[in-house]
């Protein structure tokens, strides 16, 4: 099966990253990996009490399970390989929580009624730092702790270049890595990647309308655009990034490492195939 888990089912998501968790860190205590996956379900399904539930079609919870069973398939890929800088229980947990979070920023406060959450696009990455500066200490995150989840969570800009960020130590920026790769890999390895690809456009069009970007400043100009332009994004954008930016830490999928297959790499070249046809057959159509 792929992904190895169900990530329409939240429950199905957290009973996988515990159990993976505990394989890999006999003993550690479970508490903290529960929490906050009981804490980021209440907040996506609208029961936090200062936040809607999630009204972002593309980015939805879904694309955030999506990740963190990317994630969590990555960083034990890496402690079955036994590379440094080592990954230790508590950073395994900081990386998990910053998964969670990084997209908490396209949710709306409850007296936010106007549009969705998708308006909030162009600054999603600072909305959902913002979310996890104050979340975090509640749980016991020490500061250093929260920054070592913001930096990760800051690493899914997609301008960012990870090499310009502080990590205090080398295993934070792994972190980050591992996190801007699974954001990547978890939505374009989906089964219905190439079919959400208009529900994106539309996401990007309500961010750009929200904050009055000028329509030839704006990165897609139609769907068609977006879907044309998407195979040239993997190749051109998205790969490079994950071999340097992200320091290739996409390798641990691979099942067995080093050599073996990456379903989250053929996943994404399938997806990346069928939009080049979908592409063609547009604009062969357009061309009759």
């Amino acid at each position: 099966m792929f992904p190895p888990v169900d990530t329409k089912n939240p429950q199905a998501v957290a009973t996988f990253v515990a159990d993976r968790f505990a394989a890999m860190y006999p003993g550690a205590n479970m508490k903290w990996i529960r929490t906050v996956m009981r804490d980021v379900d209440d907040l996506f399904s609208g029961r936090h009490p200062d936040y809607s539930a999630n009204d972002v079609k593309y980015h939805d919870f879904e694309h955030t399970l999506q990740a963190t069973v990317c994630i969590t398939s990555l960083l034990e890929g890496r402690l079955m390989a036994g590379v440094e800088p080592p990954i230790d229980a508590r950073m395994f947990e900081l990386g998990v929580a910053g998964v969670l979070l990084h997209d908490s920023g396209y949710l709306k406060l409850r007296s936010d009624t106007s549009g969705t959450g998708a308006k909030y696009t162009f600054c999603h990455v600072l909305r959902s730092c913002a979310f996890a500066a104050s979340y975090l200490p509640a749980l016991g995150a020490t500061d250093h702790e929260v920054e070592a989840v913001l930096g990760a969570i800051n690493c899914t800009g997609p301008t960012k270049e990870i090499s310009r960020l502080y990590f205090r130590e080398p295993a934070e920026r792994i972190i980050g890595c591992a996190l801007a790769t699974s954001d990547f890999l978890g939505q374009m390895a989906a089964d219905d990647y190439a079919d959400e690809l208009e529900i994106l456009f539309a996401e990007f069009q309500e961010s750009d309308d929200y904050i009055n970007r000028a329509p030839e400043r704006r990165a897609f100009k139609s769907v068609d655009d977006l879907i044309a332009r998407t195979p040239a994004f993997w190749h051109a954008f998205v790969q490079p990034k994950l071999e340097s930016d992200f320091q290739a830490v996409y390798r641990f999928l691979a099942r067995p490492y080093p050599h073996g297959r990456n379903l989250y790499l053929e996943a994404v070249e399938r997806n990346i195939a069928k939009i080049k046809r979908r592409a063609a057959l547009s604009t062969s159509a357009a061309a009759n």
